[in-house]
Order: structure tokens, then C-alpha cells, then sequence
């Protein structure tokens, strides 16, 4: 088995339903669910023009590799309805894995750990919660300090 943290996110319909809605399918494709941050509104990242979004973190064991995971995943969001949709832009439900062990993956449809996360506020704060001490195998640093670091930079501005 493999520990996972993933990010989820939603901006469209009902944001809370839509996470809790994703974390029941995701345990009903056999994926153990360890740990469940809160939900936090959060401001859009990228693309400014569209409404706040609610976003969570997961912490999963999981006995596929990362590749299956990400097809369950994805397959999971076109369950739930999700679209095409501009480069982050809005969308009923988002999925990423930000973290799959300690291992290092570049795919040109995955890579992980997720290449944005140290950017992103609604990726670290709801993952400092559930996995503070965790340490991000390029950056040999953990969640907290990456979000310290995040932190200081965003205020500095």
C-alpha cells in the first residue's frame, strides 16, 4: 500500500456536496481514506473571472500505482459531470494528486509531486492540517515550512 494526498477542489453547484460526493466515490473505488482536512473557501488561482471555490485535502493508502490512480481519479470526475473547461478555470469537481509516497514521477500526463503545490495557498493550508511533518522528496523541506515560506512571500508583496 501506498500513502497519497490529494487535492481537491470545486467552484460550480453545490462546492461542499461536490467534495463530500468525491471523497464517497473515491472510497468506493477501494481507495482507504486516512485522513480528511477541513473544507476551506478559497479565492481562484489562474484565472481570476469566476466564482470562489471550496477545497479540501485527502490522505489515502491505495495498492494501485500512480498511474491507476490518476485513471480513477480522472474517471471519478466524469462520474460526477465534470467538463472541459479552461486552463483552471471553474469546474464541479477537481482531483489532483499532489503527493504518491515518497516517489518522484514524470509522465506527460502526471507528475508528481504536483509541480504548482509550493504556489499554492489552497493546496498547502488544507495539507498542513492533515500532514504537517510530511516531506516533499525534491524540496526536502515539510508542508509546514513550505507553507511558511508560501506565507512570507504572498505578505511581502
Amino acid at each position: 500500500m501506498t500513502k497519497a494526498f490529494l487535492s481537491l477542489g470545486s467552484n460550480l453547484g453545490d462546492r461542499i456536496i461536490n467534495l463530500h460526493h468525491a471523497i464517497e466515490l473515491i472510497s468506493n473505488r477501494g481507495i482507504s481514506t486516512i485522513g480528511v482536512s477541513s473544507f476551506y473557501e478559497t479565492e481562484p488561482w489562474g484565472y481570476k473571472g469566476q466564482p470562489p471555490f471550496i477545497n479540501a485535502a485527502l490522505e489515502v493508502e491505495v495498492a494501485l500505482n500512480a498511474r491507476e490512480l490518476l485513471s480513477t481519479l480522472k474517471s471519478i470526475e466524469l462520474e460526477m459531470g465534470r467538463e472541459e473547461s479552461p486552463r483552471w478555470g471553474p469546474r464541479l469537481i477537481d482531483i489532483d494528486i499532489i503527493f504518491f509516497g515518497n516517489e518522484i514521477v514524470s509522465y506527460p500526463e502526471l507528475t508528481i509531486p504536483h509541480p504548482l503545490m509550493h504556489k499554492r495557498l489552497f493546496v498547502l493550508e488544507p495539507l498542513v492540517e492533515i500532514a504537517p511533518d510530511f516531506i516533499h522528496p525534491l524540496f526536502n523541506k515539510n508542508i509546514k515550512t513550505l507553507l511558511e515560506e508560501l506565507n512570507e512571500k504572498h505578505y511581502k508583496h
